[in-house]
């Protein structure tokens, strides 16, 4: 059976190197920092349930050590409330609101965040707290802050990170609030996704600091985006190459809502097939054009219901082999979806890394190509 530092060994010598974690001291803080003392118990999907379930996976079990050390995301926390620890045999469903990261893109990211020694670090969103010691291996425990929203998972956060060997600032409140304390922040990085540019954010990173992270929102499209701060409440940067995505700041989140009721409303044909907005960046140019819409559905099902309007659209095959959509509410979701899809395909359709993002005292605005190109505002 393989030790703790063989799998850890292992999980690094698979991600650094080359195109993977070149800088061998953040390769160092991978090598060094125990996962294990940060995944004591997590949940595992049950393949094939519906609606979704999670069995509980708790240190000592079968298994617990290989999936600690395989570079997967495990979820600790369901519904902001259920922990593996609540569920006495069988199973549990509900939304994972808590997780350790997979190890390959937490490093990533810090590279990509372009901290280095001397400088100070904000991070928004503590987690199990693997990210954190990270960090303060890296960093020095005087460099980095880390703010964490739920009282239960920060203070077991407090716990790991103490276990492994580091004492970092560690802080419960509202990240989206920022440092209570002020900034003068060298780097900011966020383990959640948000719909936009937090301001305190923008103020509290220095000019020439970096902000690195998610957009989202409830199109189930992200972007990793790498600002630098330019002025104070002001920033502007680029989004990067790959896949990245993470669970939305709850302050962010979508609100509650009662079951949806599909109504009557205007029908005509769509000049888009809507299968392309369940794509990965075709669900990002869709959330762009409706930032307030909840997308649900599949294939040529797709259903945009706006939280703040109540305006659905809903598409569906014809007999033609096209498809139809239809609308109703003040707003024309398919009509900007459409608008917004016809835009980015004209600019050949670039994956994330072909957007940019500028953040002004006006407001926030991701564009196509250049600044003054395709664009459409954050829901600030």
């Amino acid at each position: 059976m393989s030790t703790s530092a063989q799998l850890r060994d292992a999980l690094v010598d698979g991600f650094t190197g080359g195109d993977g974690i070149p800088d061998p001291a953040w390769e160092r803080a991978a090598r060094a920092v125990r996962r294990e003392l940060f995944a004591r118990s997590f949940f595992l999907p049950v393949p094939g349930s519906s609606p979704s379930a999670y069995r509980p996976v708790v240190e000592g079990d079968p298994g617990w050590l290989e999936h600690v050390y395989a570079d997967e995301t495990l979820i600790t926390q369901l519904d902001g409330r259920i922990r593996p620890a609540d569920v006495h045999g069988g199973t549990a469903t509900g939304s994972p609101s808590s997780s350790s990261t997979l190890p390959s893109l937490v490093l990533r990211m810090w590279q990509q965040l372009g901290a280095e020694a001397g400088h100070r670090v904000l991070e928004i969103g503590t987690g199990t707290g693997y990210s954190t010691a990270l960090g303060a291996h890296r960093l020095g425990d005087a460099a980095l802050t880390s703010i964490e929203y739920d009282p239960e998972v920060g203070a077991a956060a407090a716990t790991a990170v103490q276990a492994a060997g580091y004492s970092p600032r560690l802080i419960i409140g509202d990240g989206l609030l920022g440092d209570p304390d002020g900034g003068g922040y060298d780097r900011l990085i966020a383990t959640c996704s948000v719909r936009y540019l937090p301001p305190p954010w923008l103020h509290q990173v220095k000019p020439g600091g970096v902000i690195l992270a998610t957009l989202s929102g409830w199109g189930f499209g992200f972007g990793l985006a790498r600002l630098v701060v330019t002025a104070p409440g002001e920033a502007s940067g680029r989004f990067l190459p790959g896949y990245t995505s993470f669970m939305i700041a709850r302050p962010h989140d979508r609100p509650p809502r009662q079951s949806l009721s599909l109504l009557p409303g205007d029908e005509r044909p769509t000049r888009i097939d809507p299968e392309v907005i369940g794509t990965w960046t075709g669900s990002w140019v869709c959330q762009l054009a409706a930032p307030s819409a909840e997308r649900m559905g599949a294939g040529g099902h797709q259903v945009l219901s706006d939280v703040a309007t109540g305006s659905q659209a809903r598409t569906a095959p014809d007999a033609g082999g096209g498809w139809t959509v239809v609308q109703r509410g003040p707003l024309r979701l398919w009509d900007r979806v459409e608008e917004a899809v016809e835009a980015w395909r004209r600019a050949g359709e670039p994956h994330q890394d072909g957007f940019g993002i500028t953040v002004t005292g006006a407001g926030q605005r991701v564009w196509i190509g250049t600044e003054d190109g395709p664009g459409w505002n954050l829901p600030i």
